[in-house]
């Protein structure tokens, strides 16, 4: 049998309704791999961070898409870049098998913490205590942020990388992840923390 339908036609007006412009933000060079929206509601703003090859992770105005800042300091390509709830942290995860948190205001750079390779993914808590990290290791680290600020972050003296020199790194809580490559984590609350893996498989990780 031979059946019709009717096709609906949309008039001038109501395509303009629906017809989008979107914003352009150039600056980046190579291929970007992470972008994030972060809504600020003490200062009524929305932000927007964005990881890119390039090495160079960049911060904008998430309405106008206005360039505010670059973060400078990686030496390989950044796989990932968020913001903390409050907008005034930064951490970004690299191929240069680091992590580095970085002061969203000043850009400052205010730790960095090595890994034994690429770093894919980074995230803070809701309450900004606390970053976790993965990658190829196979490893999640949970970084306790309130000790890193104990230890240190105040003082202007920076060495070549831009990180405060009289700052230590405090052991991170290392969580094995039965060595799958980890491609994504995500805090869902203050404890519980979900992880991505390159076998298809979400793990959730319940953080003392």
């Amino acid at each position: 049998n031979y059946h019709t339908k009717k096709n609906k036609v949309m008039t001038n007006d109501q395509t303009k309704e629906k017809r989008q412009i979107p914003i352009v933000c150039p600056g980046h060079t190579r291929p970007l791999a992470e972008v994030q929206f972060t809504n600020v509601k003490e200062e009524n703003r929305i932000f927007l961070v964005s990881a890119c090859h390039d090495k160079l992770p960049m911060l904008r105005d998430g309405v106008t898409g206005n360039w505010i800042g670059t973060f400078m300091g990686h030496k390989g390509a950044v796989w990932c870049c968020r913001l903390d709830r409050s907008g005034s942290l930064a951490a970004t995860a690299s191929g240069d098998f680091s992590v580095k948190v970085w002061d969203a205001i000043t850009g400052k750079s205010l730790w960095e913490f090595p890994h034994n390779h690429i770093v894919k993914t980074c995230d803070f808590s809701p309450d900004s205590s606390r970053l976790a990290t993965g990658g190829h290791e196979g490893l999640l680290r949970i970084y306790n942020l309130t000790d890193q600020l104990r230890n240190g972050g105040g003082d202007d003296s920076n060495n070549e990388n831009g990180v405060d020199d009289d700052i230590v790194a405090t052991e991170p809580i290392v969580l094995n992840h039965e060595k799958v490559v980890i491609t994504k984590c995500n805090w869902w609350t203050d404890k519980l923390l979900l992880a991505a893996g390159a076998d298809g498989t979400i793990r959730f990780w319940e953080v003392d």
